[in-house]
């Protein structure tokens, strides 16, 4: 690692006057990327700011139709929380699936959408769910929060506080987890909501987080796996790695959205 300053604020208004120092800051959620990050020198920030120390980004809450979670909540607290899991347990079963145990007790909610690994978890659950993105300036719906493989829509200046999922009437999560990592080959998020069905895939895009809207119309007129039968996914634009290639991708994706849909139904 490069030296760097380290601060760790007890409030959001003290994280943001860090943030606003001048200095190159970085800031830490759960760590999980960033410290390897700093320790492999990738990184040289002059000051990072830990926000573990910030009650206010943490918690739970049943707010009317939706489950609202602060940015800092971690992962195991999503798993095990009983708001959660009466109201999107599809939400539950995601979180209690990343990573091991270390991970889920380090790793938070918003940690992982503000860095927006193409292959993290989360972003399909936001996208298939309509979640909306709080931060200190401004509300963002999910499809606006996302923008490629790690990137968001996040400014310099701004931090994720929370971020509000309406419960829908069905859902489930599929995932093709790779063996080492835990992070999803491909994984499929299915919602079934007032609306109609959101169908969203991580794991497998180029750019990451991506809806298909060719299942969403299917399954929005028969919410059943057979409903999908015929429907492929092309493999333009789908990732190709050691781990698998593109066409193997998109056959993944038919597979887990029929997963999904079982598992919802």
């Amino acid at each position: 690692m490069y030296n760097f300053e380290y601060n760790r604020p007890a409030s959001l208004d003290d994280a943001l006057k860090a943030l606003s120092s001048g200095e190159e800051v970085k800031l830490m959620a759960g760590g999980q990327t960033l410290i390897p990050t700093l320790k492999q020198r990738l990184a040289q920030p002059s000051k990072v700011v830990d926000l573990s120390g910030i009650a206010e980004l943490k918690g739970i809450t049943v707010e009317g139709n939706a489950v609202v979670i602060g940015a800092m909540t971690t992962h195991a607290t999503v798993a095990a929380s009983a708001e959660v899991k009466a109201k999107i347990p599809a939400l539950a079963n995601l979180a209690h699936g990343i990573g091991d145990p270390q991970v889920r007790n380090r790793g938070t909610l918003g940690g992982s959408i503000s860095n927006n690994d193409p292959a993290a978890d989360y972003p399909a659950a936001l996208m298939a769910l309509g979640a909306t993105v709080h931060t200190n300036k401004r509300q963002l719906a999910a499809e606006d929060f996302f923008a490629g493989m790690f990137t968001t829509a996040l400014e310099e200046d701004e931090i994720l506080t929370k971020v509000s999922f309406p419960v829908p009437e069905k859902a489930a999560y599929a995932k093709f987890a790779q063996p080492a990592s835990r992070y999803a080959l491909v994984g499929v998020f299915v919602a079934k909501t007032s609306g109609g069905v959101r169908v969203a895939v991580t794991g497998a895009g180029e750019d990451g987080v991506f809806r298909v809207s060719d299942f969403e119309a299917a399954l929005s007129k028969n919410f059943a796996a057979s409903a999908l039968d015929g429907i492929t996914v092309p493999a333009d634009g789908l990732n190709t790695d050691i781990h698998g290639a593109a066409d193997y991708r998109a056959h993944l994706i038919g597979v887990m959205a029929k997963r999904a849909v079982q598992a919802a139904g």
